[in-house]
């Protein structure tokens, strides 16, 4: 099944597309962070090593987390794109152990290929983070950027035994004899776990941490991404209750509007909206309360350490999982071209699918905004009560609207996009392909 795994592959690359991106931008960042490290090797403390240790530690980590999150999502969402092929594999033979070492091999192909082929790009961000550091003081000028074995040890391992994993996972479900049964269990305690961390976190803030100064950001800022990933793992449900309550204005579109409320509403756009939203709200706003609080007063020597900390992990974060987002909606709508030539054969026009996914899209968008929206809190009012005094922070609401605004176009324009492309040419062809 090996052999059949690589042929997969080498004929059908489109359908991997989506995964590889994602390994492939995870492998980037982690090796980047991962090589501040090697940096900090040959750098006595003088000169700046506990600065690169400290952002290689801490913006690896969150790196690692999200990167894992987004490569699970992306190659679950690729191999249930296969259920026709798995199940004609096991019609002529095959047997679920087979079918699980297909899947694991192509998982383990892409990660390796991806890991590769971020060597390059791994290494020249590696050198923009010690220049940033450099330029604020933080390292000292003399210090050279190194890219060695812990930063590739670093970016191919966390790349390829968190695809392993995921192809594991998803293998067992997708192999498996029979029709599949979704274990919305397993997830919903996992969503629970996250969000139990977040809370703790954002209690730590407000109590532990009150007037400890910049210190309440640690706390914080893990407060908002651990809720982040919790409720991304709620989306299906958020979905629906978003749907439930919206579902009265959708139906004003006529046609579209029903269609896009009859039909499947994939909450796989709903994760990266949310992580995007949430991740950048909570940061963006922590900072600005940072910056007013500590307006005229001397700060500790590592504060510039954290707020360069804060602004460039939330910035390649964020950088990430905009292009995750449009990744996972490019690979979802491009999937469905045989269900939109069936709605076109039973009386729909190409309008009318457009339309009923840019609905759609506006359903997952708004979810996702709002879910990023809840989870920015639990990093704003903790630290708003800590640092300033007052849970609900003085600030304007214009950042927020900039970042649901940015996620609304990624949304509307790769949905919008895609589907035109698929709705081409006659519907007959597209339900034979």
């Amino acid at each position: 099944m090996i052999a059949v795994a690589l042929r997969n592959l080498r004929h059908r690359p489109g359908g991997f597309l989506a995964t590889f991106l994602s390994a492939f931008l995870g492998a980037a960042l982690i090796m980047a962070f991962a090589s501040l490290l090697d940096t900090a090797g040959g750098v006595d403390a003088a000169a700046g090593n506990e600065s690169l240790t400290t952002t290689a530690s801490v913006g690896g980590g969150w790196c690692l987390i999200i990167v894992v999150f987004a490569v699970t999502s992306t190659l679950t969402l690729a191999v249930r794109q296969r259920e026709q092929q798995i199940a004609l594999l096991r019609s002529v033979g095959a047997t679920g152990p087979q079918l699980r070492r297909m899947i694991v091999g192509e998982a383990a192909a892409v990660a390796l290929l991806a890991s590769a082929v971020a060597v390059p790009v791994g290494w020249v961000l590696g050198r923009v983070l010690v220049g940033l550091l450099q330029n604020t003081g933080q390292v000292a000028s003399s210090v050279h950027p190194a890219f060695g074995p812990i930063a590739l040890g670093t970016g191919f391992g966390v790349t390829l035994v968190g695809s392993l994993v995921a192809a594991f996972a998803t293998a067992r479900r997708s192999a498996a004899p029979g029709p599949r049964r979704a274990r919305p269990r397993l997830r919903r305690i996992g969503a629970v776990l996250f969000l139990l961390t977040g809370a703790n976190c954002a209690v730590l803030t407000a109590t532990l941490m009150d007037g400890k100064g910049i210190d309440a950001m640690q706390t914080a800022g893990q407060a908002g991404i651990w809720a982040s990933i919790g409720l991304a793992l709620l989306a299906p449900e958020l979905l629906r209750l978003v749907t439930a309550v919206l579902s009265p204005l959708v139906r004003l579109f006529a046609a579209p509007g029903e269609l896009a409320l009859q039909g499947p509403r994939p909450a796989s756009a709903v994760m990266p909206v949310l992580l995007f939203t949430g991740i950048a709200t909570g940061t963006v706003y922590m900072q600005g309360i940072e910056d007013r609080a500590s307006a005229g007063l001397i700060e500790p020597a590592y504060a510039q350490d954290i707020q360069t900390l804060n602004y460039v992990v939330v910035g390649m974060i964020a950088v990430f999982v905009a292009i995750m987002l449009v990744n996972t909606l490019i690979a979802a709508t491009a999937h469905r071209r045989r269900e939109f030539a069936q709605q076109r054969l039973a009386g729909a026009t190409r309008g009318q699918v457009t339309a009923m996914v840019a609905l759609e899209g506006l359903l997952s968008t708004v979810t996702g905004v709002l879910g990023g929206l809840v989870a920015a809190l639990f990093t704003v009012l903790p630290f708003g009560s800590a640092r300033a005094g007052r849970i609900w922070p003085d600030a304007s609401p214009a950042a927020f609207g900039i970042v649901a605004a940015i996620a609304v176009v990624l949304t509307a324009s790769a949905l919008v996009q895609t589907t035109r492309r698929a709705v081409r040419g006659p519907a007959t062809a597209a339900v034979r392909a």
